[in-house]
């Protein structure tokens, strides 16, 4: 299950919208276990990983064992249900880590497969598999995608220099870090002040890692977004979302159209948008897991609002100064850290960061 788990972490915000699942088919040969297929959710969300562990274990699959990270989908998709293939395929056992919350599986697949004759077991690594699956289950459950709020924070606890103008808090190791934070987040989310203060690419640029680059969301309640911006202009190559108000004018959303971004509408009043209708409306079309990266304002709106389900802040020894931009607009940083449960600390250079979660 291990192994599974680890194959299944291949696919993060790669298979948007369905889950990136791990499966691994192990078969006794004279009393030793031997893995004889590994796969995991392809790009896209097709095909499933119980169909690719079977494509490559072939006839070895039969009367084997099958490790998958989240119940087989027992419904007819695009593709047909991996129960039925896992049935075909002659598979004697399956060990799942968990029920699938989607309402259209729901246990279902671990009945059929019980139906059928295969001994089912339920829950080991359950623990972790909730966590690698946690886009799935909140989008499932809650309708939202889940949120991972990254900051980086000096040693004062600050994430700008004075004047709202930005500031180089993190070392190369540490932004190295940042991008395969992207990779693995089926959208990343900014608020217009930090499009139009850093003009960032947000984008993974790690060697090879380009086409892992998530989706791009601004919140633009007046679509201010430059055209010349690096987001407008790389927007055909890695699509840009920008949500605006519903009484936004016409016009800028026109021309932001014909540039190739896609313009959203949300709910709003004075300017600001529903943070909750922007969620229901990115979970809508597909997001899972979203990183919210900028700036202090969109981060303690959303701390606020109770809709930071995880987060990473990777701390610098660099001191700002008592002018710099507080991590938080209007708070302290512990109205964070309090609310969630530490999980650990990594060292990256001379930085370092430090994960947290719900409890």
């Amino acid at each position: 299950m291990s192994l599974a788990l680890a194959l299944g972490r291949r696919g993060l915000g790669k298979t948007w919208p369905n889950p990136a699942v791990g499966a691994v088919i192990v078969r006794e040969d004279h009393d030793t276990p031997v893995v004889v297929g590994r796969g995991w959710t392809q790009p896209g969300g097709r095909p499933h990983a119980e169909a690719e562990a079977l494509r490559r274990a072939g006839e070895a699959a039969r009367g084997g064992t099958i490790y998958v990270t989240l119940e087989p989908c027992s419904h007819h998709g695009r593709t047909p249900p991996c129960a039925d293939a896992i049935i075909a395929a002659g598979i004697a056992r399956v060990v799942s880590a968990l029920d699938d919350p989607n309402p259209e599986i729901a246990g279902a697949g671990h009945a059929r497969l019980r139906a059928a004759g295969i001994a089912v077991e339920v829950g080991l690594g359950a623990d972790e598999a909730r966590r690698a699956h946690a886009g799935h289950f909140r989008r499932m459950r809650d309708r939202r995608p889940h949120v991972t709020l990254k900051l980086a924070v000096s040693a004062d606890g600050k994430t700008g220099a004075a004047g709202r103008r930005p500031a180089v808090i993190t070392g190369e190791a540490t932004r190295a870090r940042v991008h395969r934070l992207r990779a693995m987040n089926d959208a990343i989310l900014v608020g217009i002040g930090t499009a139009l203060a850093d003009d960032p690419q947000l984008t993974c640029r790690l060697p090879g890692m380009a086409a892992c680059s998530p989706m791009r969301v601004v919140l633009d309640s007046r679509l201010r977004l430059p055209l010349g911006s690096a987001l407008a202009t790389s927007a055909r190559t890695t699509p840009v979302w920008v949500v605006g108000a519903t009484d936004a004018s016409p016009e800028p959303a026109r021309t932001l159209r014909d540039a190739g971004v896609v313009q959203l509408e949300a709910p709003g009043s004075e300017g600001l948008l529903d943070l909750a209708a922007v969620l229901r409306l990115l979970a809508e079309r597909g997001i899972t897991r979203l990183m919210v990266e900028g700036g202090p304002i969109v981060a303690a709106s959303f701390v606020a609002a109770d809709l930071v389900d995880a987060a990473a802040l990777f701390r610098s020894g660099k001191v700002i100064g008592p002018d710099g931009i507080d991590a938080l607009e209007g708070m302290p940083l512990e109205t964070l850290t309090c609310r969630l449960k530490p999980l650990g600390r990594e060292p990256i250079g001379e930085d370092s960061v430090e994960f947290f979660a719900r409890a």
